[in-house]
């Protein structure tokens, strides 16, 4: 659908179909294969979504655009290392490039954008500019998430799930298997990406780590950098979990379940 989105909004980008469109993905790594956290690395790595499913994923395929190397943890500081990458990707939007076709034998102008991001979730809130952790911690929730927090453990857990299933779904008439009631409310809407920008407009925050970071009560912290691209506010799916680690925590959930972990 997005695809699809793009295409109806931004006609002159989507009726060519050499422009480029880029996945963004990154994780924190450690270079020494040991569980230190004195060194951190960040590869940035692009994937070109116009290629085929079996084609785009392929190690040859995959841009390493930079490499974040340092001694303590990036944070919501990232976006000063990503100043140069969200640099060459507005001079792609507005701009382009002379790119030479060789099946063609002509030279065009290519554009590009950044189609979203995948990351995992505490990579989510680092590009996202939204905290993932306390009461506060679904992006799609947002003001609406419901959270409890344990007395014995002290862990903040979250309910009401099944507001995100169909209204006449059983498992929203199921009390003791949740959390005692029945669960009527339909799903929180998602904000969308004008709404969130003029939200971020208003946050103040002061990059580094040495520097007072803002002490306002909203679960966004920072203004993203990529809202300096002209479409981002636009799109209507900017960041995305990686399915890999989806996958792990729905099955780590499901063995504790089962054995009563």
């Amino acid at each position: 659908m997005q695809w699809k989105n793009i295409n109806q909004e931004f006609p002159k980008f989507g009726e060519e179909c050499k422009n480029i469109r880029f996945d963004l993905a990154t994780d924190v790594m450690n270079p020494f294969g040991n569980l230190s956290t004195n060194h951190s690395c960040w590869p940035i790595i692009l994937f070109i979504y116009n290629l085929s499913l079996g084609l785009c994923m392929k190690r040859k395929y995959m841009m390493l655009s930079m490499m974040i190397y340092g001694s303590k943890q990036l944070g919501n500081d990232i976006d000063v290392y990503l100043n140069p990458l969200v640099e060459d990707l507005k001079l792609l939007w507005v701009d382009g490039v002379e790119v030479f076709d060789v099946v063609a034998s002509e030279t065009f102008t290519m554009h590009a954008m950044l189609f979203c991001t995948i990351n995992d979730f505490p990579a989510y809130g680092n590009l996202s500019g939204y905290s993932v952790k306390g009461h506060k911690a679904c992006p799609i929730c947002e003001e609406n998430t419901t959270s409890h927090q344990l007395k014995n453990g002290r862990k903040t857990v979250y309910l009401r799930h099944q507001r995100f299933l169909q209204a006449n779904h059983p498992y929203r008439r199921l009390k003791k298997a949740f959390n005692g009631h029945k669960e009527n409310d339909k799903a929180p809407t998602p904000l969308t990406g004008i709404q969130i920008h003029e939200k971020v407009n208003k946050v103040h925050h002061v990059f580094g780590k040495t520097s007072k970071k803002s002490s306002a009560s909203s679960p966004w912290k920072k203004k993203s950098i990529f809202f300096d691209l002209q479409y981002w506010s636009k799109l209507e799916i900017r960041h995305c979990i990686d399915v890999m680690h989806v996958e792990k925590n729905v099955c780590d959930s499901l063995i504790g379940t089962l054995l009563n972990i």
